[in-house]
């Protein structure tokens, strides 16, 4: 008798199953940086810091979930199941990446013990192609951007080359997409957790970065109605990759066109995700498009602050709360921020 596939799941659960893979999916740290509070001249600043998640990364909470359950609901059968049989001719996983979903999505093949190929464009760094290689992931490079990147593993994908497990999609009913926003929803359930155990004040302000605006989704969702007032939500990009600015400007997704070089790589992202733009639009969310010289910034007044080594993709929701208290909006002496810091620095990119 075929077992129905597992209804979709949220924050406890998803962490539950995650953390029988590997004890690397613990919560991750929610810091207190007093020193960057008093910096930027607010009361405080609440930083989570997922480079001390499973691949360095939030990505390892979406793209292995979203992965697994794609595995599983080809399989007949539940993650559980699926990592205890380890199925023999299971269907590859397929998916593009600018190096940290790729990951994920090869580590997810591992676990099932299928395979994957990742489709990377030209201006992925080499250290990132080989952490995915060494997932046991082939490596697929495209010309091009991201968005060209997107363009051909969904192709691939309809030629019968495996399951696509994206990011993003113009379809807002998209069941993987899905749950890879579902996957990012454990870091909200963790830090209303945390910030209730140590006894601090709910933020007021929260910076989160955005590529396709998946993430940003996920905490839009994930921490609706818990902020303190105001509550307010600030997407934050890069000027020269603004998806998610352009998509709410137009009610839609579009692409920007350009080669969205900027120096946060991992949001050189052209079109923002169609599931993720309903969930911000229903929220009411900002965005907020930063210059180059912040997101250069911003990974060393992190650190300098007592703040953990990232990344300027990984320290865009900080550039992001630079900005605006540098002068383009005041939010006050009394505001408590929350930023993301979405990735561990690699010792070896080039």
């Amino acid at each position: 008798m075929k077992v129905p596939p597992a209804p979709r799941q949220v924050g406890g659960s998803i962490a539950s199953e995650l953390a029988r893979l590997s004890a690397q999916y613990a919560p991750t740290p929610l810091l207190d940086l007093p020193q960057l509070a008093e910096r930027l001249g607010v009361a405080q600043v609440l930083a989570k810091n997922e480079g001390l998640r499973m691949l360095g990364s939030f990505k390892s909470l979406g793209g292995t979930y979203a992965g697994l359950r794609a595995l599983a609901r080809a399989a007949n059968t539940d993650i559980a199941g699926l990592i205890a049989t380890r199925p023999p001719r299971q269907p590859a996983l397929v998916c593009a990446s600018d190096g940290n979903h790729g990951l994920a999505v090869a580590a997810a093949a591992r676990f099932a013990g299928a395979s994957a190929r990742v489709y990377l464009h030209s201006g992925v760094p080499q250290a990132r192609a080989r952490r995915i290689e060494a997932q046991g992931a082939e490596v697929v490079w495209v010309r091009g951007t991201y968005d060209d990147a997107v363009d051909a593993a969904a192709g691939a994908a309809r030629e019968g080359a495996g399951i696509l497990v994206a990011d993003t999609t113009d379809d807002p009913e998209d069941a993987v997409v899905r749950d890879v926003m579902a996957g990012y929803g454990v870091m909200a359930e963790e830090i209303r957790h945390q910030v209730a155990e140590a006894g601090y004040r709910r933020p007021t302000h929260l910076f989160v970065q955005a590529g396709v605006g998946g993430l940003a989704a996920a905490m839009a969702q994930g921490l609706e109605g818990w902020l303190a007032a105001p509550g307010s939500m600030v997407v934050v990009e890069p000027e020269a990759a603004p998806a998610v600015a352009a998509a709410l400007a137009a009610g839609r997704p579009v692409r920007v066109e350009g080669d969205l070089d900027t120096t946060a790589e991992m949001l050189s992202c052209g079109e923002a995700s169609a599931p993720a733009l309903e969930v911000l639009r229903r929220h009411r969310v900002q965005a907020l498009c930063v210059p180059e010289v912040l997101l250069d910034e911003a990974p060393s007044v992190l650190r300098s602050c007592g703040g953990p080594l990232t990344t300027s993709s990984g320290s865009t929701g900080l550039a992001g709360a630079m900005a605006v208290l540098g002068g383009k909006l005041s939010l006050g002496s009394d505001a408590r921020i929350l930023i993301l810091v979405t990735e561990a620095a690699l010792q070896d990119e080039d």
